[in-house]
């Protein structure tokens, strides 16, 4: 009842959008006039706003492929800010990285692989379309970050590329006797660990790897440690704590979301009781408890660069957090009803929120406006995920239906229609080639991205215009059924391993 209230306040305090070509609207208008229908040009010109725009007018399946939202469709001018999407430099790092291994002894030698040198330096090349690197203040990388980009690149030498024609191989976890209820499910970057939600407000963590997860020592033992020895890191940790799971106690309602740091240091929460928690994963526990929400916390993400974090909520704001510091600093406001998703995008510079009120929304983090604004959706928007070139963004829901869009212009590209019922997680392969959706109807679908990709290339991206063409697939190139599992997290490793989870449901 509540949340009617709002859309009546919303729709009695801003006017609806629609857009019409000119000559469809002077033809209604003339229609209106002739027929006497003064009564209806008066409430057309006071409730709702014709965006009006030259050329032909538009066919009945574009108007529906946009339609949908609260508000109405978006305004032209609401996407003409200009949008850096193009991805920050790569720090070059002073690390000697030695040539990959080639054959056994006794082989044949194969042809010479570039060094990891060489595609390192191949990905640091500038891109015209990103933004400065002191645009918005980010961390400096510490020792550990840059050891981790070495191993980064290191697994990436050995990737699987996937295409059409060469799908990925899929390693589905399932969560057995779940009595409490599994809210959320998160896999760390590198694959080595997975957080599971409850809804008691209990979150579990789990090792993928053989390596036991370890505590770090008392303040007292470590005060006799030898700080100039090689292996300070390993001395810290107590092995008597070694475990396969974690449990972390902090939560008074449901935990609707768990996010790793890139680092693997730290992990965000929130829950039901309007909270979200910073938790230590070297002593497991709650460092921070961050109130700024009135109401429940549906996600939370870290930034790519970490320090940075986003959240969003049922009190219809997206916050902007870091973790030094209690208060938001920055809070996106506008939508009309719940802010159900949010996603940092790959340079850090912008933020997507997706609603409840069936839009998309492209916030800038340096000035907290809104840049862009996409229609499209029929319900509401449980879930966005950014293209590893940071060009596109996808978005599914309630609908059922994968809407991908151009961030140049926020104009929809595709959209793609398998599902029967909430899609719920969604992730891309590391070169984005193939897209892979799931949700409540226990099944994962891999799309192939390539061809829309192309159609970003090919266009002409400085013209914005409402005649962009949609492709509507409805043919994934692969879909894999659970018996009763629905699926809560999709990830893809950085060899392109898919990893699937989620809780076995009893029927």
């Amino acid at each position: 009842m509540e949340e009617n209230v709002h859309v009546m306040e919303n729709f009695r305090t801003s006017k609806y959008v629609i857009r019409m070509s000119r000559d469809s609207y002077t033809m209604l208008k003339r229609h209106l006039q002739a027929t006497k229908k003064n009564l209806l040009l008066n409430l057309i010109q006071e409730h709702l706003y014709v965006d009006v725009f030259d050329g032909l007018p538009r066919s009945k399946e574009q108007i529906s492929a946009v339609a949908g939202a609260l508000g109405g469709e978006a305004r032209r001018e609401s996407n003409k800010t200009k949008v850096f999407y193009g991805l920050l430099k790569e720090p070059e790092l002073n690390v000697q990285l030695e040539e990959e291994e080639e054959g056994a002894e006794g082989e044949d030698k194969p042809k010479k692989k570039k060094t990891k040198k060489e595609l390192f330096s191949r990905k640091a090349k500038n891109d015209p379309n990103a933004p400065s690197s002191t645009r918005i203040p980010l961390p400096e990388l510490t020792d550990s970050d840059k050891l981790d980009k070495v191993q980064s690149l290191r697994e990436a030498t050995k990737r699987v590329k996937v295409t059409a024609d060469n799908l990925p191989s899929v390693c589905f976890y399932t969560i057995l006797n779940a009595h409490q209820g599994v809210t959320s499910i998160e896999i760390a970057e590198d694959s080595s660990l997975m957080a599971a939600g409850f809804a008691d407000g209990v979150i579990r963590i789990w090792a993928m790897t053989p390596a036991r997860l370890r505590s770090m020592k008392y303040s007292n033992e470590l005060e006799i440690i030898d700080k100039e020895a090689d292996d300070v890191l390993e001395r810290m940790m107590d092995d008597r704590t070694a475990a396969n799971m974690k449990l972390m106690l902090g939560h008074s309602g449901p935990v609707y979301a768990s996010r790793f740091s890139t680092d693997r240091k730290y992990m965000l929460s929130c829950s039901e009781d309007a909270t979200i928690r910073l938790w230590s994963l070297l002593t497991y526990t709650c460092l921070v408890c961050y109130k700024g929400h009135t109401y429940p916390v549906w996600d939370v993400r870290f930034c790519p660069q970490g320090y940075y974090f986003v959240s969003a909520g049922q009190d219809r704001t997206a916050r902007l957090w870091v973790t030094d510091q209690y208060q938001p600093v920055r809070i996106f406001t506008g939508h009309l009803s719940d802010v159900d998703c949010v996603q940092f995008h790959p340079n850090s510079n912008y933020v997507a929120s997706g609603s409840c009120d069936r839009t998309v929304r492209l916030w800038d983090v340096l000035t907290g406006n809104c840049v862009r604004y996409m229609t499209g959706h029929k319900a509401a928007v449980q879930v966005l995920c950014f293209t590893p070139c940071g060009k596109m963004l996808a978005s599914a829901g309630a609908d059922g239906l994968v809407l991908v869009w151009a961030l140049h212009h926020g104009n929809l590209l595709a959209i793609l229609s398998s599902h029967t019922d909430t899609i719920y997680t969604m992730g891309f392969s590391r070169e984005g080639h193939i897209l892979a959706t799931g949700g409540i109807d226990n099944c994962v679908v891999m799309w192939n991205m390539q061809k829309v990709a192309e159609q970003v290339d090919s266009e002409d991206l400085s013209l914005s215009t409402v005649h962009i063409k949609t492709d509507v697939i409805e043919q994934p190139l692969a879909s894999y059924h659970t018996k009763a599992t629905p699926v809560l997290c999709l990830h893809f490793s950085r060899r392109n391993l898919l990893l699937a989870a989620g809780p076995f449901v009893q029927t």
